[in-house]
């Protein structure tokens, strides 16, 4: 019992720094004003810590609950379902590719960059009923990479460094 109230309190936290992270990034001017949509991903190295540290239910289960505060508190209904799609397929895509294992952390934090943004492409091109913003993936895939190396350079240090008890 006493392990369960040890990883709820993990996911509790991993959640507010996950929280704390988006909203740092809400606040931050966007990096190219000239090309909307690129950010670094922050929460993400809290998802990819827990994918490594614990599990893929945890990490699903805090990306999942910050995308949807997140949403309430900075956005949009039309956010969430972007930032979920995006959210999903990245997770379970950086779970594929850690499975696999020829992937670092930073490989592994490269494809969720990608692919969440891959994800958030398609939504658009549903949502606005086009193709033609597709061509924008190859844009928002050189930024998910240099974002995915950033976050996960950072979150390969977290690994090694933090340790969690499994008292």
């Amino acid at each position: 019992m006493q392990n369960k109230t040890r990883i709820l309190a993990l996911l509790g936290v991993s959640t507010a720094i996950a929280m704390i992270l988006s909203y740092i990034e809400f606040l931050l001017p966007p990096i190219f004003s000239a090309v909307p949509g690129i950010k670094m991903g922050l929460a993400n190295v809290i998802i990819i810590f827990l994918l490594y540290k614990l599990d893929f239910k945890s990490a699903l289960a805090v990306s999942f609950v910050r995308v949807c505060l997140s949403s309430l508190l900075f956005g949009t209904s039309l956010t969430f379902l972007y930032s979920f799609c995006g959210a999903m397929l990245s997770i379970c895509l950086m779970l594929v590719a850690k499975r696999i294992g020829c992937f670092s952390t930073v490989g592994v934090s490269i494809v969720g960059g990608v692919s969440h943004n891959l994800g958030q492409i398609a939504v658009a091109m549903l949502v606005l009923r086009t193709y033609e913003i597709g061509y924008y993936m190859a844009v928002l895939a050189v930024s998910g990479t240099i974002a995915g190396v950033f976050i996960g350079l950072t979150a390969a240090f977290l690994i090694k460094y933090v340790k969690l008890s499994r008292k």
